[in-house]
């Protein structure tokens, strides 16, 4: 079995992912934490994520609990990320990183972090949206730069970064199949009297609203016609299955920086 410690246990995708971590056949809910002062600390983390108690008590730090696992799989925030991985850079454990918002110099450190220890990090762990990415791809290479590209995100009212790790890395991949930079031919706002649309533009806007789980669609429109590209999320099971997948993927792998591409084996599609 793999052991496996869940960072952020008793929040909401903390406790989707320690049930998952608790139904998956090879992996062990072996220890959880929370940020010191956290209500959830000291509590049962099988009861937290719904499935009889397995003994492990919610920690007040990963340092205290980081020698009882193999794997830390981790949704929590930019900074707490970066901590996270300089201790696995430091002890070797190996890392599942969901979190959105990294910035450019953060994920350069990690890049060079994980060169002490294996890690899958990717902005959506839900496997139909890593196949949406591929899709993407393929279409705006097939399709060029005479098409317009948009991209619409909404996300509930509770999210902190915008626009989402997703709708960037949908627009990264648009960018990159027709020779362009994202943050070249990005737009992010549109207000007021902006004139006709610049050709190559890439369009992203975001929503934020009640519990919207998380919905994409990629726009490509062209002269008469338009293709939509659609992935909606109703629970966020999706997330923690598609990082449990990541998981029990890593054992015996090298050290190094891996997608999900790389896990679900997407690399030629």
């Amino acid at each position: 079995m793999i052991n496996v410690i869940v960072a952020g246990a008793a929040g909401r995708m903390g406790r989707r992912i320690g049930y998952m971590v608790s139904h998956h056949p090879r992996l062990r809910y072996a220890a959880a934490f929370e940020s010191p002062g956290h209500s959830g600390v000291g509590a049962d983390a099988g009861e937290l994520a719904g499935v009889e108690s397995n003994g492990v008590i919610v920690a007040e730090s990963l340092a205290s609990v980081i020698n009882e696992g193999d794997v830390l799989i981790d949704f929590t925030h930019p900074q707490a990320t970066m901590e996270f991985a300089r201790q696995a850079a430091a002890t070797g454990v190996a890392m599942v990183i969901g979190t959105t918002g990294l910035s450019d110099a953060q994920r350069d450190e990690l890049a060079e972090l994980s060169a002490h220890f294996p890690c899958v990090q990717a902005p959506n762990m839900s496997v139909c949206v890593n196949v949406l990415f591929k899709v993407v791809h393929k279409v705006a290479a097939v399709l060029g730069p005479d098409y317009d590209v948009e991209i619409l995100e909404a996300h509930h009212k509770m999210k902190k970064d915008a626009p989402s790790g997703t709708a960037l890395k949908l627009g990264e991949l648009a960018a990159e199949a027709v020779g362009a930079n994202l943050a070249e031919v990005g737009v992010r706002a549109r207000d007021g009297l902006i004139g006709e649309r610049k050709p190559g533009e890439i369009g992203i806007q975001t929503i934020r609203a009640a519990d919207i789980v998380g919905e994409h669609t990629v726009y490509f429109a062209g002269p008469g016609e338009r293709l939509e590209l659609t992935h909606r999320a109703h629970t966020r099971d999706h997330f923690a299955r598609g990082a449990t997948v990541a998981a029990a993927w890593l054992e015996g792998k090298g050290n190094g920086l891996y997608s999900m591409f790389d896990v679900l084996e997407l690399g030629e599609f």
